[in-house]
């Protein structure tokens, strides 16, 4: 099983999550590979099967101009404290003011994952004491959260060649509004900390999932599906790079007809590849522990990416209390639908939620359904080309500018273009080869002007980005094909005369070997000869 590879500017280099394969050690394998059917097979021990069980908190950074409660700026990387109010620094006297545009993203999501919103929900004061959280207490919403009861269906593939798929589908608790805290920086060197509130105060979505998954693969497919929805919906950017979206996995193992067991949190793990390697160390891990006669502590563990394994922050086994309590300064949250809207109500002061519904874009998985209807693909190659940012809008212009079949064209898209932007570790947006300049080459290919062999020489050509068009290269390079079928059916005839063996082998019914003599031909003609006319050429003069 081979794992998703992420090149530089989040760039998907496959379409599903098959696994972590490889990339997990020997000792973690079993379980990476048998967790797909829910069930690892008794260790060293011979017990019974374990049964791993998976949940995640995601947090998600809300797309807005500013901040939850405040009227600061959100913007990444900004000097350290430099976007920061009264309120955020909680300097006494100050109230928040809740942002619009967070709510209204919160119940776009809501309804993207098909959640029950709550016309009604509360806000609620988290007491906890941490130097990047000036006020003491996190505003979230505990009791009553904006958004439940919603479903998240994602893809896995079945085989190593992608080319089977199972759909699943993991239940969402709650969605729910809350503060970001800010920042700390641990400097070493001096023995210090110190604190940008640059983040303290922007607003977050939580996504809570039910315990529905059962291994690293399900998890990393679950959270890309999430990540291509809020990038759709623009509620999120969910950029992990940039920490707009952060996973909190649950992990534990049981016995099957037991209890669920003691349970792990893997705290903010900002990669999908990272995460699917955490959950799967963490659940060999807890089979291995319990299989030695140990036991598994109800903690907080972080993933170590350099060194593959997770590691423990803090005991959770003293339950801290959070000492919960409504927010007193912010009221009831108040949403409304069409029917309930009153009359005299200004629509500009209130959330509509039938409005935001029927705003709604088609979501990823309309939209690849559209894409294998529309141009005939098949449905892997759809989720290849959502995964990729930018991938299908440069198929669907590469297809309105050539006269290739779809089919032909997103081979050349996914095989040769993608392997040169993960060569180089591009972005399709940086990609030197423009849809244009790919349309213009899969054009003199479509006219049998060229062979593919040569057209891969041009696509490397202009991989160099001098400007040249296709044609030009061709030109250059002398690689029309050769159209002379006279000087053609010579060096067939040459190629005939130089492999008696093998025409020998032909004759006597063995036709595999032709692939041979079309080969030779192809090298001799340095890729000008079409292959299909060579062929005809070739069983013309051995087999009649």
């Amino acid at each position: 099983m081979a794992v998703a590879v992420r090149g530089r500017g989040g760039v998907w280099r496959r379409v599903l999550q098959c696994g972590v394969g490889s990339s997990v050690p020997r000792g973690q394998r079993a379980a990476a590979g048998s967790a797909r059917g829910a069930v690892v097979p008794a260790g060293k021990s011979g017990l019974a099967p374990w049964v791993p069980v998976v949940g995640l908190e995601i947090h998600a950074q809300i797309s807005s101009n500013s901040k939850l409660f405040s009227g600061s700026q959100v913007q990444f990387a900004a000097p350290p404290n430099s976007v920061v109010s009264f309120f955020d620094a909680s300097l006494p006297g100050t109230l928040p003011v809740i942002n619009r545009r967070c709510v209204e993203a919160a119940v776009m999501t809501g309804l993207a994952l098909n959640c029950s919103i709550n016309k009604r929900s509360f806000f609620d004061r988290k007491h906890y004491f941490y130097a990047d959280l000036p006020a003491g207490y996190q505003i979230t919403q505990q009791r009553v959260p904006i958004a439940v009861n919603g479903t998240l269906s994602y893809s896995l593939c079945t085989d190593h060649k992608m080319s089977q798929m199972v759909t699943k589908t993991v239940r969402i608790k709650q969605i729910q509004l809350e503060q970001d805290s800010g920042k700390s920086l641990h400097d070493d060197t001096r023995s210090q900390t110190l604190v940008d509130l640059n983040r303290a105060g922007v607003g977050l979505m939580e996504v809570v999932m039910e315990p529905d998954m059962c291994c690293g693969e399900e998890a990393a497919a679950a959270v890309r599906e999430l990540q291509l929805i809020l990038q759709t919906l623009g509620s999120s950017h969910a950029v992990m790079a940039e920490g707009q979206l952060r996973v909190d996995a649950n992990v534990s193992v049981h016995h099957p007809g037991e209890p669920y067991g003691v349970r792990t949190e893997v705290k903010n793990i900002n990669s999908i590849r990272f995460l699917a390697k955490a959950v799967d160390y963490e659940i060999q891990r807890q089979i291995e522990e319990l299989e030695n006669g140990g036991t598994i502590l109800n903690e907080t563990r972080a993933f170590d990416s350099k060194l593959g394994c997770t590691v423990p922050m803090r005991d959770k086994e003293g339950k801290q209390d959070y000492r919960f309590m409504p927010e007193p300064n912010l009221p009831p949250l108040i949403l409304y639908d069409t029917k309930s809207l009153p009359a005299n109500m200004n629509h500009q002061q209130v959330v509509n939620i039938d409005r935001i519904h029927e705003r709604l874009p088609d979501l990823p998985s309309v939209k690849r359904a559209k894409l294998v209807e529309q141009y005939g693909i098949l449905p892997e190659h759809s989720f290849t080309l959502l995964n990729e940012d930018g991938l299908t809008e440069f198929f669907e212009s590469v297809v309105k500018h050539t006269q290739m079949k779809p089919k032909k064209a997103i081979g050349w898209i996914l095989n040769d273009l993608l392997s040169y932007l993960n060569q180089h570790s591009l972005t399709v947006k940086e990609s030197p080869v423009s849809s244009s300049i790919l349309a213009d080459l899969l054009n003199l290919l479509d006219k049998k002007e060229i062979s593919s062999t040569a057209a891969k020489q041009v696509l490397g050509e202009l991989w160099k980005g001098e400007g040249k068009t296709p044609l030009e290269i061709v030109k250059e390079k002398k690689l029309e094909l050769i159209q002379d079928q006279e000087a053609l059916e010579q060096i067939c005839q040459a190629v005939i005369d130089g492999q008696e063996n093998e025409v020998m082998a032909i004759k006597a019914g063995n036709h595999k070997v032709l692939n041979k003599l079309i080969g030779l031909v192809q090298r001799k003609t340095q890729g000008r000869s079409n292959p299909v006319l060579v062929k005809q050429l070739l069983e013309k003069k051995l087999l009649e």
